[in-house]
Order: C-alpha cells, then structure tokens, then sequence
C-alpha cells in the first residue's frame, strides 16, 4: 500500500512540477468550468493558489507513504521486492492519471493537458493513455517473477 501511495503523490507532484509549473499548459482551474483563466492577475492568484493546495495533497500522499514505509522498517517487516515496489509505485502514477484526466480534464472540466489552445482533447486522451501504460507496465512489472 505506500508504494501505491507513493506513486499517487509522485505522479501528482511530476504532473504538478512539469504541466503546470515548468511547461505552464495548465493550471487547476484555467478550464472551461474552471473559470480563472491565467491571462488575468486575478485568475493567476487564483490558479497559484489551487495549484499549492494541489500540491500540499500530492506532498501529503508522500509524506503518509515514506511514514508507512519507515514504520514498517522499523517493525522489522521485510520489504517488498524492488519489482513489486517499483510497480506498484507505476500502478498508483497510472491511477493518478486516469482519475485526474477523467474527473478534472473530463468530467469536471476544471482545465485540460493543454488549456493553451484551441482543441484540447488529443492532449487529454494521450494524458489517459499514459496513465493506462503506466497501469499496465507497473502491473507486469510487479507480478514478474525474478529470473534465476
């Protein structure tokens, strides 16, 4: 389970530190329904604002994880092996993805992969593409057996 929340909040942060912050495609509320667009002050304070609550959530997620991880280690209780971890960390990114590409691109309308033009589902079915991949990759990943 933490190495799935793990991934929750790694995948939020990389979503959060890349689209948003780095690239500036989007922020949490520059969509159709989300009603603040980043060409005004008053939408970019409003945006910024979201977009550390958002981030607050994914370093929650983090913070709960590498606590679990830690109190496990120190129980005595073995680790996961690498694969299995590893996987399940892409299992919980790929999760992230897909809810966060279908209730806020999607559902919600709160702000797309690229509210910076004109028709913006291609980038939000490729954002849900990359989260299936990650599904997918991170399950094979997991319940590969070592080889010897």
């Amino acid at each position: 389970m933490p190495s799935l929340l793990l991934g929750i909040g790694l995948g939020g942060f990389v979503d959060g530190i890349v689209l948003h912050q780095l690239l500036q495609w989007h922020h949490i509320l520059t969509g159709e329904r989300g009603g603040e667009p980043s060409t005004t002050v008053a939408g970019l304070e409003a945006n910024t604002l979201a977009d550390g609550l958002f981030h607050v959530a994914t370093w929650i997620c983090v913070a709960v994880a590498t606590t679990m991880l830690v109190r496990a280690w120190q129980r005595g209780e073995l680790a996961p092996p690498w694969r299995r971890h590893v996987g399940l960390l892409l299992i919980g990114w790929g999760a992230f993805n897909l809810v966060e590409g279908l209730v806020d691109h999607q559902i919600l309308g709160l702000h797309h992969v690229r509210d910076d033009i004109g028709a913006p589902l291609g980038w939000d079915l490729g954002f849900l593409a990359s989260g299936l991949a990650l599904l997918a990759v991170g399950a094979a990943i997991s319940r590969r057996r070592p080889s010897r």
